[in-house]
C-alpha cells in the first residue's frame, strides 16, 4: 500500500491535469471566466500552469521510453507527442472562428524560433559552461536542416510572393499540392531517421551517463499509458486554453503575435525542459534530435494539418511572413546551419542563438 501510494503521489502531475479538465467540462461557467478581465486572467494562469505542470509528466515518461527503447525512438515519441498538443491547440481555436486568420503562422513561427534560438542557444550555452565543448553526430543535424530549410520558406515565405491570391495565403490547389509534399518529405526523412539511416542520430562517442533512478521505474507498457494518461487531458484542455489566450490578447491590447508565443511555450515546454536536461547531461545528441525534430515535426505535420482545417472550413489560413520576420527566419536558418556545420559547438554558438531570440521577442512589440 505504501508503495501504492508513493506512486500516486509520483503522478500527481497527471492528476491536476485530469482534475482541471473535469472542473472545466462539469462546469460550464469556467468556460466563461474570460468575461471578466481578474478571472480570465486567474483562469488563464490556472491553466498555463496545470498544462506546464503536466507537460513535466509527458517529459519524465518519454525520458523512461527514450532510454529503454534508445535513440531516436525515445525523442521521436516525445515530438510526435508535443505535435499532437500543437495541432489540438491551433486546431480547436481555429475551428471556433475565435483564432484569427495569422494564428498557425504565428504559432509555427514561435515554435520555431523558440526552438532554433531559444532552446538550442539555452542548450549548447548550459552545455559548454559545463563541459567546454560538446559533440553530435553532424549526419543527422545535416538531415534535419536538409528538411527543415525548404520546408519552412515553403510554409512561411512563398505565401508571400504566389501570384493566385491577393493575399499571403495559398490557393485550395496550392494548399493541397503543398500539404502533399510537406507530409510526404516528412514521412521520408522519418525512414531515414527509424530505419534506413537510425545511426545518423546517435552519437557513439558520448560518454555514457546513467538516468536517474526513477525515470525507468516501471515497464514500457506503464509509461506508454501514463504518458497518454496526460497527454489526452492535455489537448482536450487547449480548446479552452485557445480561449483564454485570444481573449487576453485582446483585452491587453498586446500583439497577435503573443497569442501564438504563449501557446508555443505550452507546446514547447516537455520538449525544452528535457532538451536542456540531456545537454547537461553532456547528452547533445539528444538535446539535437528533441530540438531540430520539434522545429521538422512542427512545419512537417502542423502545416498540413492547419492547410487541411482551412480548406474544409473555408476560412482563411494566413502563413506568409512579414518582411521584418522572414529575415528572422531566414538569419535563425543560416546560423543553424552554420552552428550544425560545426563538428564540435562552444558558448559561442550558444550566446550567438540567444542573442537572436532575443532579437525575435522585442521585434514581436516594437517591429
Amino acid at each position: 500500500m505504501g508503495q501504492f501510494l508513493h506512486n500516486i503521489l509520483r503522478e500527481r502531475a497527471i492528476l491536476a491535469v485530469i482534475a482541471t479538465l473535469a472542473i472545466f467540462t462539469v462546469n460550464p461557467g469556467g468556460l466563461a471566466m474570460a468575461s471578466s478581465d481578474l478571472l480570465g486572467l486567474l483562469g488563464f494562469v490556472w491553466l498555463f500552469g496545470v498544462m506546464i505542470f503536466g507537460a513535466s509528466a509527458v517529459v519524465r515518461h518519454a525520458e523512461a521510453l527514450a532510454e529503454k527503447l534508445g535513440e531516436p525512438y525515445g525523442t521521436l515519441i516525445l515530438t510526435l507527442s508535443v505535435v499532437v498538443i500543437e495541432v489540438a491547440l491551433i486546431g480547436s481555436v481555429m475551428l471556433s472562428g475565435d483564432g484569427g486568420p495569422t494564428l498557425a503562422r504565428d504559432t509555427m513561427f514561435a515554435v520555431l524560433m523558440i526552438v532554433l534560438n531559444g532552446l538550442v542557444g539555452l542548450s549548447l550555452l548550459l552545455g559548454a559552461l559545463r563541459f567546454g565543448e560538446q559533440n553530435y553526430n553532424f549526419a543527422g543535424a545535416t538531415a534535419f536542416l536538409t528538411v527543415l530549410v525548404p520546408l519552412s520558406v515553403f510554409s512561411l515565405v512563398l505565401p508571400d510572393y504566389t501570384a493566385s491570391s491577393a493575399t499571403p495565403t495559398f490557393t485550395p490547389f496550392q494548399a493541397g499540392f503543398f500539404s502533399f509534399v510537406t507530409l510526404a518529405l516528412y514521412l521520408v526523412f522519418l525512414s531515414i531517421q527509424t530505419v534506413r539511416h537510425r545511426g545518423f542520430f546517435t552519437e557513439a562517442e558520448e560518454p555514457p551517463v546513467p538516468m536517474p533512478h526513477h525515470v525507468t521505474r516501471y515497464p514500457s507498457w506503464a509509461h506508454f499509458l501514463l504518458l497518454a494518461a496526460t497527454l489526452i487531458p492535455i489537448v482536450l484542455l487547449s480548446k479552452k486554453m485557445g480561449g483564454f489566450v485570444d481573449h487576453g490578447t485582446a483585452v491587453l491590447g498586446v500583439p497577435k503575435a503573443l497569442g501564438g508565443v504563449l501557446i508555443a511555450i505550452i507546446v514547447l515546454a516537455a520538449e525544452g525542459m528535457s532538451a536542456v536536461r540531456a545537454a547537461l547531461r553532456n547528452r547533445l545528441q539528444r538535446a539535437v534530435n528533441l530540438c531540430l525534430g520539434a522545429a521538422l515535426s512542427t512545419i512537417g505535420l502542423t502545416v498540413p494539418a492547419v492547410l487541411t482545417i482551412g480548406m474544409i472550413t473555408g476560412q482563411p489560413v494566413v502563413l506568409g511572413l512579414g518582411n521584418q520576420m522572414q529575415i528572422m527566419l531566414a538569419l535563425s536558418l543560416i546560423v543553424s546551419v552554420q552552428t550544425f556545420g560545426a563538428r564540435r559547438t562552444n558558448v559561442l554558438h550558444g550566446a550567438v542563438h540567444l542573442v537572436l531570440f532575443m532579437a525575435y521577442i522585442a521585434l514581436i512589440f516594437a517591429p
